[in-house]
């Protein structure tokens, strides 16, 4: 399983939101591509970017950062936010990352998101952010009616690489994933799925590392690294991920 950290970007500054509010905003850094060679520096191979002003506004807001973080690590990033039509996928994708996350789209456009994943194999993820079960959408500031197990089954269908899911009224919090939800929803599907949300310790890493036999490949951490409540390097070592491990870029991960 890969400890990847989050990237959230607002306003071209590095911050982590309380639960998905814009309002409760915490500024980690002024320049982003600096954090990003940080976590290189610690031993990533995945970075997981966010441009929280696209995904505020519905288009990338954020691709001159996006494409310098790209352009100047050898690693692999996932970029989500605002990414609702063709034109966006494709322009973050020539940014020269190795994914894109697609949100809202998944709820609104499920043809298109099949579009997408015939058009850019293997590089369209779906992002399932959840309120009590139930799927978020605009940047969370809109909840649905759609099931998010449900909206994972649909989006297996139609050829998506992973599921990112995060459960919204963890994330930011540091009181640990839902596990629950994360079963559930891992037992639904037979593609790899990606935890985030409320990652706080080494142990709760180890939690979600016993979920990898049903399809747990990865897990985003962001408030964590940043408070130092999680170490980087450790966590690596703790489940077998990062540089020093001896696996070529393109195996053993939903996101390579």
């Amino acid at each position: 399983m890969d400890v990847i950290p989050a990237l959230d970007i607002l306003d071209g500054r590095c911050v982590r939101l309380y639960q998905g509010n814009y309002d409760r905003s915490e500024v980690f850094g002024e320049d982003p591509v600096a954090i990003a060679q940080r976590w290189y520096d610690e031993g990533t191979k995945y970075l997981h970017v966010v441009d929280l002003n696209g995904a505020k506004e519905g288009s990338p807001k954020n691709l001159q950062v996006i494409e310098a973080i790209a352009r100047s690590l050898p690693i692999h990033v996932q970029v989500g936010g605002g990414l609702r039509d063709r034109s966006s996928v494709s322009a973050v994708l020539a940014t020269g990352v190795s994914k894109a996350i697609l949100g809202t789209i998944a709820v609104e456009q499920p043809q298109l998101v099949a579009d997408l994943c015939a058009e850019f194999p293997g590089q369209i993820l779906v992002g399932i952010d959840a309120r009590d079960g139930k799927v978020a959408t605009r940047g969370w500031l809109t909840t649905s009616e759609t099931i998010a197990s449900d909206l994972a089954q649909r989006m297996a269908q139609v050829g998506v690489a992973g599921i990112i899911y995060t459960d919204i009224y963890r994330d930011g919090t540091l009181q640990g994933p839902n596990l629950e939800a994360l079963k559930q929803l891992v037992q639904s599907i037979d593609i790899p799925v990606i935890a985030s949300g409320g990652i706080s310790s080494i142990t709760d890493l180890l939690s979600l590392l016993a979920l990898e036999p049903l399809g747990v490949t990865g897990a985003i951490v962001g408030k964590a690294i940043y408070t130092g409540n999680i170490d980087l390097k450790e966590a690596n070592r703790a489940v077998g991920s990062g540089r020093w491990q001896d696996v070529p870029p393109d195996m053993g991960t939903a996101i390579a």
